[in-house]
């Protein structure tokens, strides 16, 4: 999955040779306060780029497919094998679709960090459009909290959808640790999107951050047990797992899941890769 042939300027949702200035599209009330002003400019510019990136996520279907329907479909096609809803004492007493609801749960946030935030924003600085909005009176950081709440959003969804369909597909239980489940699905979205700022803040080109991101997600995804459950995998394999944040966030969503608090372990995991990839993608992101 790619986003990176899209050719809309995110700043106007137009095309992008348009090199209008969302913030002043339409002339605004001036008031005496120029810095009322200027939070103004920049949370109209804010609305409008998240709605932008919003319709053109939503017009690219390969995006809209991974990461809101493949995980579905795959708890669907893994839960309508009768073997797979059996308890075993191998998953500590879980069927095995009720081990891959967490799992899919972090695949969604990590398509959505290594395939979406990395191709999108490569290609918009190749473009030009990045070198654009930071000429213009709106924050460049805008564009960057825009594309995150989108895909956060989506990643909303697809967690709801998994754990709706889950349980009324498959009888799988709801969470039952609720605020553990939204600790550790914050730390896992801003720790893997953290990731995926840091890649787009240092390749290349588009196609480079097309092909880091591909390889970065199946490592990400094989420790966070998307081909072998972690209670399945080698004991050396799943201590690595827990300093990965995909790893990390897999235990942490699974553990909420059935009613534990998760882990101090993985809590600071996702939130050392929070702060360290947040911190060097600031410091090494390019405009131009």
């Amino acid at each position: 999955m790619t986003t990176a042939d899209r050719t809309a300027n995110p700043a106007t949702g137009r095309t992008a040779d348009r090199t209008a200035n969302p913030a002043t599209d339409r002339p605004a009330a001036r008031t005496a306060d120029p810095a009322a002003d200027r939070a103004a400019v920049t949370g109209r510019a804010l609305r409008r780029l998240t709605l932008t990136e919003g319709r053109l996520f939503l017009r690219d279907p390969a995006a809209a497919f991974f990461s809101l329907l493949f995980p579905v479909l795959l708890l669907v096609i893994l839960g309508s094998v009768p073997g797979f809803r059996k308890h075993t004492a191998a998953l500590h007493g879980l069927s095995t679709i009720e081990a891959y609801a967490p799992i899919l749960v972090v695949f969604s946030l990590a398509i959505l960090g290594m395939n979406g935030l990395v191709p999108t924003l490569t290609a918009y600085r190749e473009r030009g459009v990045l070198r654009r909005l930071s000429a213009s009176p709106v924050p460049a950081a805008s564009m960057l909290t825009a594309l995150v709440t989108v895909y956060l959003a989506v990643a909303v969804v697809s967690l709801g959808l998994v754990v709706a369909v889950g349980r009324l597909a498959f009888g799988i239980p709801l969470p039952r640790e609720p605020l553990g489940l939204l600790v550790s699905f914050v730390l896992a979205a801003s720790s893997l999107f953290g990731v995926g700022l840091l890649v787009a803040a240092v390749v290349p080109s588009a196609k480079a951050g097309n092909a880091v991101g591909m390889a970065l997600f199946f490592p990400l995804m094989f420790f966070s047990g998307l081909w072998v459950p972690r209670a399945l995998m080698p004991s050396v394999l799943r201590h690595i797992g827990d300093f990965i944040p995909s790893g990390a966030a897999t235990q942490a969503v699974a553990d909420s899941w059935t009613g534990h608090w998760p882990g101090g372990g993985d809590l600071a995991t996702m939130a050392v890769f929070t702060l360290v990839a947040g911190f060097l993608a600031a410091k090494l992101f390019r405009w131009r």
